[in-house]
């Protein structure tokens, strides 16, 4: 028979389940609901949303308010009416959807729609490093918002997840458009990209060594191609004969002799630097691309960073290439929105906890004050700059973010 419970004994064995309640109540106050922006994409042909009608279902069945852009999603076959039926809540215009606290678009917002913001708001999007101007920083700054760059946010390894996604999409897909502009239908050299037996192989080269690169050189050795690969840092260059299983993988550092003569001998040469400092460390002078063959194919990648061919010139979904010394150059900036569909579950995937994290710290200021890898994302905070590279490059001045949000907090 068990023994009786002394008087006032019961909230003593209690407890366990009241402290169990209290840590719970506790996390629910710290959880803030999240009031989110999907506007339209306006500029450069961008065809990719930062969430798919699943992410935003989760999100709403969470407790947070999504408000779309009508057409927002047609660009990466997903209707106005996926979204509806998951909770989010269509905007008519785009003046409309800019109330949100929270602006998650892939594109930076044009001066219009910058105007259409408010002190207080967050923007998350890409920066575009090659096309910056100190105009379009100051217009953000005196809106006295925070604005995070989704190139720049980094993961607790220390990796940059959207810039790896979409590099890896980039360099799988750069090989399907260098295959496409060899092919006689387009005026190029009329051969395939890759080998058959009894013909040499095309010449593909590579400059970099990142995911880009990686990837783009894995399809180009499926197909047979032989790939040169050209970068100053040989812990990348080791890396990517690891990565892809080939020991004997020419590579090479940016010497300018042997790769001007690799190029002039190439069928297919991609651009795939990463900017230093907001500069990319090396550019291929127009001299060496005059001696190219005609019908050859440069695929500049890194042209939103300032291009990695002193003949680069920045083009478009709808006009993607020109020719000059009858070198087929392809300079599109947002080569993953050839595919938005893969390119936007990519994305979801990786805001979708980012968004889940905010609401769990409490907010903005409360998650940068915790997580130095997603504090690494802001160049613009409550209407000061706080990027040292970009305030470098434009001499302007700059607050240190730590100093900032310490003292916020």
């Amino acid at each position: 028979m068990p023994e009786a419970v002394p008087p006032g004994f019961e909230s003593l064995a209690t407890s366990r389940a009241y402290f169990t309640q209290e840590s719970m109540l506790a996390v629910e106050t710290r959880k803030r609901k999240l009031f989110i922006g999907l506007p339209r994409e306006t500029s450069l042909q961008e065809n990719r949303i930062c969430l798919t009608p699943e992410a935003v279902k989760h999100l709403v069945e969470a407790g947070h308010e999504i408000l779309l852009e009508s057409g927002a999603g047609e660009p990466s076959k997903h209707s106005d009416h996926d979204y509806s039926e998951a909770g989010a809540t269509i905007a008519y215009s785009q003046k409309e959807v800019f109330e949100a606290d929270i602006i998650l678009k892939v594109a930076p917002p044009t001066y219009d729609e910058i105007e259409f913001m408010r002190a207080g708001q967050t923007l998350i999007s890409a920066l575009q490093f090659g096309s910056l101007t100190s105009e379009y920083i100051t217009a953000l700054t005196r809106k006295k918002v925070s604005a995070i760059s989704f190139e720049l946010i980094k993961d607790p390894s220390g990796a940059r997840p959207v810039v790896r996604a979409m590099s890896e999409i980039a360099g799988s897909t750069v090989m399907l458009i260098a295959a496409e502009y060899l092919a006689r239908s387009n005026e190029g050299k009329g051969i395939i990209l890759g080998g058959i037996t009894g013909v040499p192989p095309s010449q593909v080269v590579i400059l970099g060594a990142g995911t880009v690169a990686e990837y783009a050189a894995r399809a180009a050795t499926g197909l047979g191609a032989e790939v040169k690969v050209f970068d100053n840092h040989l812990y990348k260059l080791r890396r990517l004969k690891q990565n892809l299983g080939q020991p004997q993988l020419y590579t090479s550092t940016l010497d300018t002799f042997a790769l001007n003569q690799q190029i002039r001998r190439a069928d297919v040469v991609i651009g795939a630097l990463n900017a230093e400092e907001g500069r990319i460390p090396f550019m291929v002078a127009e001299e060496a691309v005059s001696h190219m063959a005609p019908g050859s194919v440069i695929i500049d990648v890194s042209i939103d960073q300032g291009g990695c061919f002193e003949t680069s010139e920045m083009t478009s979904h709808s006009k993607p290439v020109f020719r000059k010394y009858d070198v087929i150059h392809y300079c599109v900036p947002n080569i993953a929105s050839r595919v938005p569909r893969t390119a936007t579950n990519a994305l979801s995937n990786i805001f979708t906890p980012i968004l889940q994290e905010i609401s769990q710290h409490g907010g903005i200021n409360e998650v940068l004050f915790t997580n130095e890898h997603f504090r690494s994302g802001v160049y613009v905070y409550k209407g000061s700059l706080t990027n040292a590279s970009i305030a470098k490059r434009f001499n302007m001045r700059y607050k240190e973010l730590a100093l900032m949000i310490a003292v916020r907090n």
